[in-house]
């Protein structure tokens, strides 16, 4: 599964320079120079990182190749993703990549089938996506207290909703 780190934004300077809307926890390695990162769409990259800085909270990257503001316009908008397989696993067995949760099935902890992962939205508290059969999305806020137990191996997300989360208005 592709995982996207980064989507390109507007060139910066004249000489090549790109921004980047920095989409991983990570940024200082994942964008480290030397590193090669695939694109989507394929037919832009791979792309090579051959100076990455940061200048007032936005990574600016150079990218091999890319030596004037043209090129650099000609990548606006690419996604730098990588290969989910290619994570290291995270040490803390609470925390999860985004990647491990999508498509999970889930139930509350009484047993109901609610639906299934479809997001992982990070807007100042993280919340699931859940999208139920027939119904709107729920979304769910991704806090021990309303999630208390994930198991990947089983497929499964239990959630423990207060009255009215899950509840919808006439459908």
């Amino acid at each position: 599964m592709q995982l996207v780190v980064g989507r390109i934004g507007r060139p910066h300077g004249v000489r090549g320079e790109v921004t980047v809307e920095v989409r991983t926890d990570d940024p200082d390695s994942r964008f480290a120079p030397g590193t090669t990162l695939a694109t989507e769409p394929a037919s832009a990259g791979p792309v090579t990182v051959e100076r990455s800085r940061w200048h007032k909270d936005i990574l600016l990257l150079t990218i091999e190749g890319v030596a004037d503001r043209d090129a650099a316009e000609a990548l606006r908008g690419t996604l730098l993703v990588v290969d989910s397989a290619d994570l290291p696993p995270l040490a803390d067995p609470d925390e999860f990549h985004d990647h491990e949760l999508i498509g999970l099935t889930v139930v509350t902890t009484g047993g109901e089938r609610v639906g299934e992962v479809a997001d992982v939205l990070h807007h100042g508290q993280d919340l699931l996506v859940v999208n139920r059969p027939s119904r709107d999305d729920a979304y769910i806020p991704f806090v021990k207290a309303l999630v208390p137990e994930i198991d990947l191996g089983k497929g499964i997300l239990v959630v423990d909703p207060p009255p009215g989360l899950l509840d919808t208005e006439a459908e």
